[in-house]
């Protein structure tokens, strides 16, 4: 919305438009998520609307146009992951999107990307289509590397095991890895005895290590490995605490 109205009215500088702009949310974000985050997205937003009256000269020497979109979209990203991650915010839909993530749950990418599609719509009316289409990829990449950033590398791996030893490996997690397990009591369906399934949750860097014991006691055991989109918990979860 930022760049549609400098473009539309050349006079008025991108840094102070940004930083108007953010009034709003800014209430919104006192409201919904807390003093210690305006605070942050505050600072935040100062420090980024100085770089950008500061950087508005500065050019990367990428002539090729879908080169140059992919590297601001990685850029962007990676600057608006890290911001988010520091509790804090930069302005704008980053406020938008941290309200709606505490809220309903919609992952951080998804709300920036719904809202500037939506402000893209507005500017295919002004601009060239080629534009809007490069404008595209690169919010695009941003909010995917954004995602990444925020939540990606830090991404839990939810761990069910099927075991005979099923005591002896609960014990191993326990002492060695030092991770909570839960016991669930199931059957199989066809054999029709019963089953004690383990389940857990671990980082990425302790898989491998998880992985190598349960080999260690029961290189036959059922092991499934799952993705996680959120965890919460003290010690385990990998959401910031805005």
């Amino acid at each position: 919305m930022v760049l549609i109205i400098h473009y539309l009215v050349p006079s008025l500088s991108v840094a102070i438009l940004y930083a108007l702009l953010n009034v709003p949310v800014f209430a919104l974000g006192w409201m919904y998520v807390g003093r210690r985050f305006f605070l942050y997205s505050l600072a935040g937003t100062a420090i980024f609307s100085g770089a950008l009256a500061a950087g508005v000269h500065v050019s990367l020497p990428v002539p090729d146009m879908l080169l140059s979109t992919l590297l601001a979209g990685i850029i962007s990203g990676v600057g608006s992951g890290l911001i988010l991650k520091s509790l804090g915010s930069a302005g704008g839909t980053d406020i938008l999107s941290i309200v709606l993530l505490k809220r309903f749950s919609i992952r951080l990418g998804t709300t920036t990307l719904a809202f500037n599609c939506g402000v893209l719509a507005i500017g295919s009316l002004f601009f060239p289509l080629e534009k809007v289409l490069y404008t595209l990829i690169y919010m695009y990449v941003s909010t995917r590397i954004l995602n990444l950033v925020v939540s990606g590398f830090s991404q839990r791996k939810a761990v069910s095991i099927i075991s005979p030893r099923w005591e002896e490996i609960s014990h191993k997690i326990l002492e060695d890895i030092h991770r909570g397990v839960t016991i669930v009591q199931g059957q199989g369906a066809y054999t029709g005895q019963e089953e004690k399934i383990l389940y857990t949750v671990v980082n990425f860097r302790e898989l491998s290590h998880v992985k190598q014991l349960i080999r260690g006691i029961d290189s036959k055991a059922f092991v499934v490995v799952s993705d996680t989109l959120e965890v919460m918990g003290n010690g385990i979860g990998n959401q910031p605490q805005w």
